[in-house]
């Protein structure tokens, strides 16, 4: 964080009598920080596969899982409703006295949308809460295999590059204020520092609170400051000035990591077997290189059919510390490496023309990530079976969102996302789902 919590609200969050949590990444669920909250009661969304339940009531946690699109009451004067997705992400809608609080965090609709607007619209006075800023800098040490960064330029670059994140970061969220229509918007989720000294360079990328208030919102949105204490019962707030955090800088080696230190022969057994046991992935990558200790290897993945071997066409390298890796092997939590950006990931063959940080979607990150690792999915029956229980929550949204999901996927590997045609087509893309909802 960059900022500290001001006492009282910290003392509040202590008293608190309930903890939610979205879903598993470390700058949502950190370990140290439960177990200085052991003694509240945990939300959870319905996730299918459940690892976050199972690992926390192995912990000894108190855990509830909440059902999905259906109000939990909390207190008298406040109940709680959350969304989940096939992603793996989730969303929660707070009730304080009549107050609706929508806390997107950095999760991206995915067919909850049109619900949320509709419980948005019976309330008087609503507040947005959600991720906004230069690219979201995660998985953004991706280079092409020339060695180029495929992300533009950070904002502190040059004048121009300044002026192509402001518009970004103007278009989502006037795109998103615009949607959801709340009375007001809250800078959220958005204030990440980095400290590492292998990734301390992403911190040009990370948006200033200064971009963020100076950026218009659109639908009627009023924006409140991105710290401040609302009273429900006057309808009041003021704002608070919590502490900047400077931070010094850690070394790669206080984490345990020693980029010179190469694997040993049964942790290269263990990384195969990890992304083999993946059959779906073998669909959309060939192989995975790793570059460790400055020796390489190789985990060839086969995807089959009735008539023989399949090649993606496809394949990535990740130069990273064994100690992080073998870490992320173990506890089957590869993303991360992904969102620490300290791994260096190169793409080789046919990945379309996105820039990062998409540009490992749609034939890495969620196989990985959202189903594997988080749903503890492995096979192709597996992953049906996943997605149809998800489709069996809201059949018409979740088609919806397919349908327009595929739409977008076509979109981003025909158009470069730095051209002008691209933002045209965004903006058209806006009118219409704005309209059709």
């Amino acid at each position: 964080m960059r900022n500290e919590i001001p006492s009282a609200q910290l003392e509040h969050i202590f008293q608190a009598e309930y903890m939610w949590l979205s879903h598993g990444h470390p700058d949502h669920v950190h370990a140290a920080a439960l177990d200085r909250l052991a003694n509240k009661k945990i939300l959870l969304p319905n996730h299918e596969g459940g690892r976050m339940l199972t690992d926390l009531t192995e912990r000894g946690f108190d855990v509830t899982v909440m059902r999905d699109r259906t109000w939990m009451q909390l207190s008298k004067n406040i109940r709680a409703m959350c969304i989940s997705d096939y992603h793996q992400d989730a969303i929660l809608l707070v009730d304080v006295g009549g107050r609706l609080v929508v806390n997107l965090n950095d999760a991206v609709e995915r067919g909850w949308g049109r619900f949320v607007k509709k419980v948005i619209s019976e309330y008087k006075i609503s507040f947005l809460l959600k991720l906004f800023g230069y690219g979201d800098v995660d998985m953004i040490n991706v280079v092409d295999e020339n060695g180029v960064k495929l992300i533009p330029p950070a904002p502190t670059a040059s004048a121009e590059s300044k002026a192509y994140w402001d518009a970004y970061l103007r278009e989502k969220v006037g795109f998103w204020t615009n949607y959801f229509q709340t009375t007001y918007m809250i800078p959220f989720s958005s204030f990440h520092r980095y400290q590492r000294d292998d990734s301390i360079w992403c911190q040009e990328y990370v948006t200033p609170l200064s971009a963020l208030e100076a950026t218009e919102t659109r639908g009627g949105c009023e924006m409140l400051p991105a710290f401040v204490q609302y009273d429900c019962e006057k309808d009041s707030y003021e704002c608070l000035s919590p502490a900047r955090i400077e931070g010094e800088i850690q070394t790669a080696a206080s984490f345990g990591d020693h980029w010179s230190e190469p694997l040993e022969r049964d942790e290269i057994s263990k990384l195969t077997r990890y992304f083999q046991s993946i059959e779906f992935l073998a669909d959309k990558i060939d192989h995975l290189r790793f570059i460790v200790g400055g020796k390489e290897h190789v985990v060839e993945l086969h995807s089959t059919s009735r008539i023989g071997p399949l090649r993606a066409g496809r394949s990535l390298s990740f130069e990273v510390p064994r100690a992080s890796l073998m870490t992320a092997v173990q506890y089957e939590i590869f993303d991360d490496l992904l969102i620490g950006n300290f791994m260096k990931t190169t793409l080789h063959g046919d990945w379309g023309t996105a820039q990062a940080p998409n540009v490992l979607y749609p034939y890495f990150t969620p196989w990985i990530v959202r189903y594997a690792d988080n749903a503890q999915v492995k096979t192709h029956d597996e992953l049906r079976e996943y997605f149809s229980a998800y489709r069996r929550r809201a059949p018409f949204d979740y088609l919806l969102h397919r349908l327009e999901h595929e739409g977008v996927q076509k979109l981003r590997s025909l158009i470069r996302p730095d051209s002008p045609l691209f933002h045209t087509a965004t903006r058209a893309y806006s009118f219409l789902k704005t309209k059709a909802s």
